[in-house]
């Protein structure tokens, strides 16, 4: 049985990834044309946004739309998750970079895989 109805834990996550990206409030609601006050009451109310905004949220914060439409699954910011925001954020030659730089951490790291 799900306990949490998906837009209840919207307001946390939203506030999450802001601070990860070391937005302020004013910041994101500037980026995604609402008002401070409007991205309050998401964060802090549980009001639901729009299907519109709800979508730019996702997007411009590089949330996991699975954190929001599945939390019974009690997502949490691993390492691995922490990574997945951080690669959202490059373009393509910094992931090829990020990758590179992989592939070798794991050809040199014999049988000590990561």
């Amino acid at each position: 049985m799900i306990n949490e109805k998906p837009f209840d834990c919207l307001g946390g996550v939203t506030k999450a990834a802001r601070k990860a990206k070391n937005l302020t409030r004013e910041q994101l609601a500037q980026i995604l044309d609402i008002s401070p006050r409007h991205l309050s009451a998401i964060e802090n109310e549980h009001q639901k946004p729009s299907y519109e905004l709800l979508f730019r949220l996702i997007r411009e914060l590089a949330i996991p739309a699975d954190t929001i439409f599945y939390p019974e699954f009690g997502y949490e910011r691993s390492e691995i998750e922490k990574l997945r925001l951080m690669l959202a954020q490059c373009d393509e030659k910094e992931v090829n970079a990020v990758a590179a730089t992989l592939q070798s951490l794991l050809n040199n790291s014999g049988d000590n895989r990561c």
